[in-house]
């Protein structure tokens, strides 16, 4: 694996020498977090619960670490107690301890916590037994960006202090700042930062730490005071309860919890809400970037059934909740560890670590947890959105971060979930608007249907062919863009006629869309047209909500078609209707000397030879006239009636590649190659045909060569004016 310059690392090993060695490397980065974590949550409790913390902390990082990998956490993923869980358990605390009607007592705070625990890893419980991995990873980046910015900047501002030995109020009035304990976290932040420069065969934190001891026991030596553990406020203290070392009293949780109330669930449900999200997208990120380093993938629904395990065992032992920590992973991951043994004796590592040197870690000091936590706080923070103030495309997605870091400052992380839920969906309300929701729009002029018509009759529809406008929608229409969609096509309502919208890309749709069709629908009406939809989608819920919503019922003006095709075939049929009168479906079947195809033939007497070879065909409505891949060679030319030829598709769905009118011709590709059927042809409605099979039609041109010369010319300017018209819409679709 390379360092971040591109340089080759000396291969971890492997095995199960690299599971253990890889164990001790995260268990050396997250055994002091965790302590941090643990009294930077009960220290505000008061000076005799800072031991608590560290139990918490220890406690946690133990059975997270071995439960977590244990039920299914990802493969090399190290589970501990996280700064998101230390800023919204600190949050809450904080909250009871200046409630309104007075301060909760610290014992109560500390069930509630536990309480809170417990919900937020039953919640994760349920993220992962729903499939709800899969969602948590689609909040959009600005949101998440604001949360962990936000946790990153509570805890500086709640570690500050801790960092100068002062009390809160003394924060701007250097004559209460304690210099032993400036100096000690001084040290211990020049440690973490400057030891990955030194080595990185330990980790920063422990050097870090290491130095801040020192730095300690040497002021120590000119203040004495300094060397006495007991009512000495710039160490832990005392810790685990007596002799018991520092997991005495983890059992003591049990009558803590049995004070609580049902009254209690609703007010911790939106803080356990916010934790358990904070914790997943924790978790599923360090798993990202697992993945991105491995090449591998991650189950995030079973690493969330995990961490949620995780999470509501160590809760039952009076541990911090956690989530799956970057630093301690990536550690894990450098040092050898490849499988889920690794976590797990991570967690192990650390017990072993707290039953060794309880004792001492009470002359741990509190400056050097806040130092540490200072780095993790300003890294926290997401420093590269600064640069999305300078484009004015990405400036709201800068405010959506500074909104929820602020409203997370001024009032709670709670308040900043509620902020960023809100935000979420403006920014999704935003996309959609920046989106068009026309992907196309053309009139009949533009696009016209597949079937083909009479000269006279194209000559109309070019003519009038504006009358009908062809609009494709895409996305959602929903109260965010309808507004848009009436703004372009309002102008277009005065002079059309008829208006088509294809639906087949519009994903999701409410009911202020359907009110504006209609509205829509009216406004056609008062000019005696209509309001027409093709291809809905096959999801039937849409389907119907339009029918609920009185725009497709069985009184309703508007129409439905299953193809764009038929829509415009059914537009264009009325605009002939109303300007070809005389055209009827009871014309006289076409003579074969009137069919353009044989123009030029009767002048030179070869027309008879063709009318030898041409038989009387007569078909009811419906009937079938070929089927796709039969083997065939006939042409079919059209007297009376009308004809579709349809390509078959998957699903019982169909595509009109062209509808063939009286005059017209069909089946000319089979005739010319004489291979087999790509498409059906059917009668729409009962119809004349006369047939020419090739067979005949060769015998024909053998004996009068003149038949073969004139038809093959007139088929071949005939297939050039399809393509051409073919490339013309085509055309007006990219362009559109």
């Amino acid at each position: 694996m390379p360092d971040p310059a591109g340089n080759a690392l000396p291969s971890p090993p492997r095995g199960l020498a690299g599971e253990v060695w890889g164990g001790f490397a995260a268990m050396l980065v997250a055994l002091p977090s965790s302590i941090a974590y643990g009294v930077a949550v009960y220290a505000l409790l008061g000076p005799g619960y800072a031991g608590h913390g560290v139990r918490a902390g220890i406690v946690g990082a133990v059975l997270l670490g071995l439960v977590a990998a244990a039920v299914g956490g990802a493969p090399r993923l190290i589970s501990a107690p996280c700064a998101p869980a230390g800023a919204v358990l600190a949050a809450l605390a904080g909250g009871l301890l200046a409630a309104p009607g007075g301060p909760v007592d610290p014992e109560r705070i500390t069930a509630l916590l536990l309480l809170l625990a417990l919900l937020s890893g039953a919640l994760q419980l349920a993220y992962g037994l729903v499939g709800g991995g899969r969602l948590i990873k689609y909040i959009p980046y600005p949101v998440v960006s604001g949360y962990l910015s936000a946790v990153g900047v509570l805890i500086f501002i709640s570690q500050l202090p801790k960092f100068l030995g002062a009390p809160a109020a003394g924060l701007g009035s250097p004559s209460q700042w304690q210099w032993p304990a400036v100096v000690v976290g001084g040290v211990t932040v020049a440690g973490v930062l400057l030891a990955p420069r030194l080595t990185r065969a330990v980790p920063a934190t422990i050097l870090g730490l290491a130095a801040g001891l020192l730095a300690y026991l040497g002021i120590a030596q000119f203040r004495p005071e300094l060397l006495q553990l007991a009512h000495n406020p710039l160490v832990i203290g005392p810790v685990g309860g007596g002799s018991g070392g520092v997991l005495a009293g983890a059992l003591g949780v049990f009558p803590a919890l049995a004070t609580l109330r049902l009254a209690d669930l609703p007010s911790l449900a939106v803080p356990a809400l916010t934790l358990s999200v904070l914790l997943s997208i924790d978790t599923l990120k360090t798993c990202v970037v697992v993945d991105s380093l491995t090449r591998s993938r991650h189950d995030s629904n079973r690493t969330l059934l995990g961490q949620g395990t995780g999470n509501l065992v160590s809760a039952l032992f009076g541990g911090l909740p956690g989530a799956g920590t970057m630093g301690a992973t990536l550690v894990n991951l450098e040092s050898g560890g490849r499988t889920r043994a690794s976590g797990m004796l991570a967690g192990g590592f650390v017990l072993a670590a707290a039953l060794l040197l309880g004792r001492a870690i009470a002359w741990v000091p509190v400056a050097a947890l806040a130092g540490i936590l200072l780095v993790v706080a300003v890294r926290m923070v997401d420093w590269g959105c600064l640069p999305l103030l300078r484009h004015r495309a990405t400036v709201l997605d800068f405010a959506v971060i500074a909104t929820v870091v602020i409203v997370a400052v001024a009032a709670n992380l709670i308040a900043a979930a509620g902020a960023g839920v809100g935000l979420s969906m403006l920014l999704f309300i935003r996309e959609q608007i920046h989106g068009t929701v026309i992907r196309r729009k053309v009139t009949g002029r533009q696009m016209s249907s597949t079937q083909h018509r009479l000269p006279a009759e194209q000559a109309v529809l070019e003519q009038h062919g504006a009358q009908t406008l062809v609009c494709e929608l895409q996305g959602s229409l929903f109260f965010g863009t309808t507004d848009q969609l009436r703004t372009e096509l309002e102008p277009d309502l005065l002079r059309c006629r008829h208006l088509i919208l294809d639906l087949r890309r519009v994903q999701a749709m409410d009911y202020t869309a359907a009110h504006l069709f209609e509205q829509f629908e009216a406004t056609l009406a008062e000019r005696g047209g209509a309001l027409l939809f093709s291809r809905l989608p096959a999801r039937r819920d849409l389907q119907e909500y339009l029918a609920q919503m009185r725009v497709l019922h069985d009184q309703a003006r508007a129409r439905r078609f299953e193809t764009l095709d038929d829509a415009l075939q059914w537009a264009e049929d009325r605009i002939l209707a109303e300007h070809l009168p005389a055209r009827s479906a009871a014309e006289p079947p076409l003579p074969l000397a009137e069919f353009d195809l044989c123009r030029e033939l009767s002048a030179d007497q070869t027309l008879d030879a063709l009318a030898a070879c041409a038989e009387a065909r007569s078909l009811p409505a419906g009937a079938v006239i070929f089927q796709s891949g039969g083997a065939a060679d006939e042409l079919f030319l059209i007297r009376r009636g009308v004809v579709r030829v349809v390509l078959p598709l998957g699903g019982g769905t169909y595509h009109n590649l062209a509808s063939f009118g009286r005059g017209n011709f069909f089946g000319e590709v089979a005739f010319l190659d004489r291979g087999t059927r790509s498409a059906t042809a059917t009668a729409t409605t009962a119809v004349d045909l006369f047939v020419i099979s090739r067979a005949r039609f060769d015998a024909a041109a053998r004996a009068h060569p003149l038949v073969g010369v004139k038809i093959f010319a007139r088929l071949a300017r005939a297939l050039a004016l399809r393509l051409r018209r073919t490339d013309a819409e085509l055309r007006a679709g990219y362009e559109a």
